[in-house]
């Protein structure tokens, strides 16, 4: 085998290479960076050394480090050797002590050229330890004096730049070749026999490889082997069942490959079995049977109520976690054992996580060298855990107590700092996949497809998809007061939208007889978004409606999940009514954005939609706007809610505690964080025990632990760091409980939407102030403003160009055109020029 050097050459070389074994990186990388597997870090030896650098790499999952002498005395008494290699240039082998060369595992070897003899004799030196060798050379070794250092124990070390998906040349090795180079065949026909399994090493059959072949698997990443009647065989290329390779092994021997891989289709065998060693058993099988039932789980079906309901499930998982623990003899374990594995991976599967993941994960967090006290959580022990040192994060889990994780900027690195910003990431890709089939269906079937959708996920039997105005007045009946409390919340909202519709034209002469100007128009139909779910949303209505009505819209198409009884809240209804909603569609996640993209029977197509929702509908959006069939845009990418709130010495604890929880109670994924400025510790207790007592009171309590115990509390000594911290994150609502906090305003760049002091809640904001509620989360504050009149017009511009004018400007035009090559461009000038 080789180890390649990977400094940055290219996302596809770095796929290739990672299909082949291990990569060394270079210590440029950011520890907190995603690694790709089996991944090494070669420390430049001029870089100072920081413990707490090394720990990172490691705990991030880096195999080994690759390091100077300098640090490899010192990280010898406090990493496994196993971890360590040591880089050393050839002539220094000398210098190497007794303790450094036993506590590491291998020597990375920087030599001007490859001696066999002498690397031969440094071999012998670092006794059972691996030899890595790096030439100083413009060229890569050939393949032969490759097979010459791995029969000798050592394994070349190849820079990137020496390898490529194309040819071999004098200065470049193409990776395929690089890896066969020590593979040989005891076979008449010099075929390799090859094992291919599943990601988690399962088996699914023998085939034989080529050169040609493992080398097209190695730059394509698809399944390809060697029919020893055939040829080439490139797996699914006619039966669908393709394969995208995970991982390319060779033997102890070198004469037998291994291919992981993720099958698709039927399955591997040719009749129709994911093996041809039969029907899989055991977690392979179960994995298979709940993402199928996943997918399309019979009504009724057990194992669909669990993916239908979170509380069971969750429930389930807690009580055989309970008789697992009770369980005594050995036959009772392994029974409780997978009753547990099987809710479990129910969980996983509707997650998106399988047991690849799962692997992975314990594999990385075998690789830290950190580890947690490991003391279980009070609710779960009898006697109370041992105090942990204290770390530089503090980690509330040891109590009954809703608390927060704090940090302090001034003892944290910049990476770290980097890790405090950054949000859980949904896997988009992950969703999309497992939205289309909605989406499809429903651009197939029309309205159809969405009653069966409805019925399936929003539980409501329905005979028609769409309500159209004049609504019936008994839909619309709400509390006198909560009618009231719409209409002054419509008017404020009215109020501050109106003020932002663009009404004028712009006109500038740009030059003698030259005008260009631009005007805004509506959007002309809108399908406005409201989630249901376990909250009724009337204020989401009103942000939507009322500045698609400002603006001007044609049709107002509100789209929201029925209720079980087929009926939509009459809140929701009273709203749509007041907004002058053209419809009302009676459907929510991915089928609704779906039948709004496309349109049905009944349902009008739109052009653009609008409006917060949950991963499903999240992906569906992103999915659609980017199928031109659909011509249809969104308004933003849209995550978790979230808020960030700077206090100082003149906050109220029980203000801005609440203030965190108004943001906490939405989820258990939202996000919350506090950036304490210069507050002492007594402040800050009192702030979370504000928390911690305030949550207690709410009904949504358990939603609230979650979300609190993942949420963070940021220290630092200023509020112009407070500020920054709060521009890189770039919250969807910024609350300010600072000392003239109104002076503070013009330093925020990146916020969806900022609360000015002590009694400007983020509530007011939400509901009734004016100010939209539909923002930018996950940090898109960047980049994205939140929803308002604009978001429902359009800009065109329009030039007009006098005789004069075009005498003046014409050649200019005409110069470009030509300079461009497009003569029909300056002929349009031209002949006007000529006339």
């Amino acid at each position: 085998m080789f180890l390649p050097l990977f400094l940055d050459e290219g996302a596809e070389l770095l796929d290739a290479l990672i299909r082949v074994g291990p990569i060394i990186l270079s210590s440029s990388r950011s520890p907190a960076l995603p690694l790709p597997p089996h991944a090494f870090i070669l420390v430049d030896p001029s870089r100072p050394f920081v413990l707490e650098e090394a720990i990172s790499w490691l705990d991030n999952g880096v195999e080994k480090l690759i390091v100077p002498l300098a640090w490899a005395k010192e990280l010898i008494d406090l990493i496994s050797s196993e971890r360590l290699l040591l880089l050393l240039d050839v002539g220094n082998v000398s210098a190497v002590s007794d303790t450094v060369r036993n506590g590491v595992s291998g020597v990375l070897l920087k030599t001007p050229a490859i001696d066999l003899d002498l690397i031969a004799s440094i071999s012998k030196f670092f006794t059972g330890s691996v030899i890595h060798v790096l030439a100083n050379s413009s060229a890569p070794p050939s393949q032969s004096l490759m097979r010459g250092l791995l029969g000798i124990g050592a394994t070349p070390v190849l820079p990137a730049s020496q390898l490529t998906l194309g040819g071999t040349s004098a200065s470049q090795i193409n990776i395929a070749d690089a890896f066969l180079a020590p593979i040989v065949s005891d076979r008449p026909d010099g075929l390799f026999p090859t094992i291919v399994s599943t990601e988690t090493g399962h088996s699914l059959g023998l085939v034989y490889s080529s050169s040609a072949s493992v080398k097209e698997s190695i730059l394509t990443g698809k399944g390809v082997y060697q029919s020893r009647k055939h040829g080439l065989w490139r797996k699914g290329e006619t039966s669908g069942a393709t394969q995208d390779v995970v991982s390319i092994r060779l033997d102890c021997d070198s004469d037998s490959l291994e291919f992981r891989v993720k099958q698709h289709g039927a399955g591997f065998c040719h009749l129709n079995r994911q093996s041809c060693y039969g029907e899989t058993r055991g977690l392979p099988a179960l994995e298979s049977t709940l993402r199928s039932r996943f997918e399309s789980a019979p009504e009724g079906s057990y194992t669909k109520r669990l993916f239908s309901d979170p509380e069971l499930l969750r429930s389930k998982i807690m009580e055989e976690a309970d008789e697992l623990c009770r369980a005594e003899d050995s036959t009772a374990i392994a029974f409780e054992a997978a009753d547990l594995i099987y809710f479990a991976l129910t969980k996983c599967i509707a997650a998106g996580v399988g047991i690849s993941e799962i692997e992975a994960s314990l594999d990385k967090k075998a690789r830290r060298v950190t580890r947690r006290t490991g003391n279980a959580k009070p609710e779960w022990s009898k006697k109370p855990a041992a105090s942990p040192p204290e770390p530089s994060v503090i980690d509330a889990e040891g109590d009954d107590a809703i608390r927060m994780r704090t940090f302090d900027l001034a003892h944290i690195s910049s990476d770290e700092r980097d890790a405090l910003l950054r949000r859980p990431v949904m896997n988009s890709g992950e969703m999309i996949t497992r939205v289309k089939p909605i989406v499809d269906d429903v651009r197939t079937r029309g309205d159809a497809a969405l009653l069966e959708l409805t019925a399936k996920f929003d539980k409501a039997e329905l005979t028609s998809t769409v309500v159209f105005p004049p609504f019936a007045a008994d839909t619309m009946v709400v509390d006198p007061e909560v009618g009231e409390a719409i209409k002054i919340a419509y008017r404020n909202i009215r109020k501050f939208h109106e003020a932002q519709a663009d009404r004028t034209t712009l006109r500038v002469e740009t030059m003698p007889g030259v005008v260009c100007s631009r005007f805004a128009r509506p959007i002309a139909r809108v399908g406005l978004y409201v989630p249901g779910g376990t909250a009724i949303l009337p204020s989401t209505a009103l942000m939507l409606g009322i500045p698609a009505q400002v603006a001007g819209c044609q049709q107002i198409v509100l789209a929201t999940p029925p209720r079980p009884d087929g009926s939509i809240s009459p809140e929701v209804m009273y709203v749509a009514n007041l907004v002058g909603a053209s419809a009302v569609l009676k459907a929510g996640g991915a089928q609704a954005v779906a039948a709004l993209a496309y349109g049905t029977e009944t349902v009008p197509k739109v052009d653009k939609i609008i409006g917060p929702g949950n991963q499903w509908v999240t992906a569906a959006k992103m999915l659609v706007q980017n199928d031109t069939d659909a011509l249809v845009s969104i308004d933003m990418p849209a995550g978790p809610s979230e808020v960030l709130v700077i206090a100082d010495y003149t906050a109220n604890p029980a203000f801005v505690a609440a203030d965190l929880l108004s943001q906490a109670e939405h989820g258990v994924d939202s996000q919350v964080v506090l950036v304490g400025v210069n507050l002492d510790a007594e402040k800050l207790a009192e702030i979370e025990n504000e928390v911690d007592i305030q949550a207690h009171a709410l009904s949504r309590v358990d939603i609230v632990r979650k979300s609190v115990s993942g949420s963070l509390i940021v220290k630092c000594k200023f509020v112009e760091e407070a500020i920054a911290f709060s521009n890189d994150y770039a919250p969807e609502h910024l609350i300010l409980h600072l000392e003239n906090a109104s002076e503070k305003v013009q330093f925020i760049n990146n916020a969806g939407s900022v609360f000015v002091g002590p009694y400007t809640p983020e509530s007011c904001g939400d509901y009734a102030s004016g100010t939209n509620h539909t923002l930018p989360t996950n940090g898109y504050a960047r980049q994205y403003s939140g929803v308002n009149t604009l978001s429902f017009q359009k800009h065109i511009t329009s030039q007009e160009i006098t005789a004069a004018g075009l005498k003046t400007l014409g050649p200019v035009v005409a110069t470009l055109a030509d300079c461009e090559g497009l003569q029909a461009h300056a002929n349009a000038v031209r002949i006007r020029l000529r006339s």
